[in-house]
């Protein structure tokens, strides 16, 4: 597969030219990068208004990933979440609310864009028992009562899958779901861009959601920040024209370079040798799942390149166990009080799964741990998302913070359902939960701005 935007890189710092343009380094530094980050100098496109070398890029990676058009962001996922909700919002059906139907789990953007697009989000809670916030489990009968219940579908409905913890929604079901009511599914897949590149592949795209978005640097050999913005092919025409005037609503007017032509490069590797490392490096990890039982592990969550442990019913906390590892070699992606996370890709080599095999093997294995099982905290709407983001604010102390309204959102990582929303009362269970998960300051509104409104 060509790659347009690392040719024209390459034959521009071949050419030699005397930089009297941006970026300020002129091509020279010691990060041994800076011959390759460029700006928008003749020939080079421009992201927002592609209609050259990596408009033809992202037409090479919609057809790899499927889609009906792909868009490039340099600004992570985060960017790609601002975007999907301004497409649905402005683009909704007639009749639809100007609301957004989410799961609890969402990741900070998603919380940021209500407040700049100044829509209040509708809460799809986990259903069942839940011993993470990071988890939010929906079906699609509990998708379907929630629908039935509102007096007209929303402008979408909004998931995280995979989660941080590796637990992935049944998307053609909830995609069902939605479109029997008149609404989009839209996909927060930050976690799951190689999904595409399984047999079968498990991708939203494919699993009939309408916009997702990926961390291309996740999981793939992108720079960070590199990601991707899908339109599905059944989506509204609507969405594929206002892609990139949404994207530039969020991003920045100098995006990366150094991050497009990774991302540019990547669509070689997914067109070549990358979905056998993918599905090679998927099987890996499964065989080391099957092994934890033996070596006294216990593991949650279904996403093929990441291994959850969940350490407290082995005995540990998860931040005991994260400790253990580094000291044997191996840098988890995330740990918490219950659980320990390890992201594989098709960049992980042979010695890094025997490494991490050896010491999941060599752990003592410890008597379980009793954990309580902490309802998420239903607090009260004082004010908007935006009305809380945009007050004055300020710190307090956790315990001391019942009553007040949250002003910055509180989550134990990203993306996890928050402990507290902006705009939304502190009450008991949220206390209950900031002790559970260590949260010791508290971002508020202050009081004398309630006293003024």
């Amino acid at each position: 597969m060509d790659t347009p935007v690392w040719d024209f890189v390459q034959s521009y710092r071949q050419a030699g030219p005397r930089r009297f343009h941006m970026p300020g380094h002129k091509g020279t530094g010691p990060l041994g990068c800076e011959m390759w980050d460029i700006t928008e100098v003749q020939g080079a496109d421009s992201l927002y208004e592609a209609s050259g070398i990596i408009a033809e890029s992202e037409r090479n990676a919609a057809a790899l990933f499927g889609s009906g058009a792909t868009f490039y962001s340099t600004g992570g996922s985060s960017q790609c979440v601002g975007a999907m909700l301004y497409l649905c919002l402005t683009n909704r059906p007639a009749g639809a609310a100007p609301a957004v139907l989410a799961a609890r789990n969402v990741h900070k953007s998603f919380v940021h864009a209500a407040a700049l697009l100044d829509f209040e989000p509708l809460w799809l809670w986990p259903e069942g028992e839940s011993r993470s916030l990071c988890a939010c489990p929906v079906t699609a009968e509990g998708l379907e009562k929630t629908l039935n219940a509102l007096p007209v579908p929303p402008a979408a409905v909004y998931v995280t899958s995979p989660d941080y913890l590796g637990n992935m929604a049944d998307i053609p079901a909830l995609a069902a779901v939605c479109h029997r009511h008149g609404t989009v599914l839209a996909v927060d897949n930050a976690h799951g861009a190689y999904l595409r590149f399984l047999a079968p592949s498990l991708h939203p795209l494919d699993q009939g959601a309408d916009l997702v978005c990926d961390s291309a640097h996740k999981t793939l050999p992108v720079l960070t920040g590199g990601a991707y913005l899908h339109i599905g092919r059944a989506a509204p025409a609507a969405f594929r024209e206002g892609a990139r005037a949404a994207l530039a609503l969020f991003g920045s007017t100098s995006p990366s370079y150094l991050t497009l032509a990774s991302l540019d490069l990547c669509n070689r590797y997914l067109a070549e040798e990358g979905p056998e490392r993918i599905r090679a490096a998927a099987g890996r990890l499964s065989a080391l799942r099957g092994d934890l039982a033996g070596w006294g592990w216990a593991s949650a969550g279904t996403e093929p390149l990441k291994l959850t442990l969940d350490a407290a019913a082995c005995g540990w906390t998860g931040f005991q166990a994260a400790e253990y590892l580094r000291a044997e070699g191996v840098e988890p992606e995330y740990e918490d009080r219950d659980y320990v996370v390890l992201m594989a890709s098709g960049s992980t080599g042979e010695e890094a799964f025997e490494r991490a095999a050896d010491a999941l093997q060599s752990a003592v294995s410890r008597r379980p741990v009793s954990r309580p099982a902490l309802p998420p905290a239903r607090g009260e709407r004082a004010l908007s998302v935006r009305e809380a983001l945009f007050a004055p604010r300020e710190a307090v102390v956790a315990e001391e913070s019942l009553g007040r309204i949250c002003g910055a959102p509180t989550v134990s990582c990203p993306p996890a359902i928050p402990v507290a929303v902006s705009g939304e009362r502190i009450g008991p269970e949220a206390l209950a939960l900031f002790r559970h998960y260590g949260v010791e300051t508290v971002d508020v509104v202050r009081e004398e701005r309630l006293s003024v409104s």
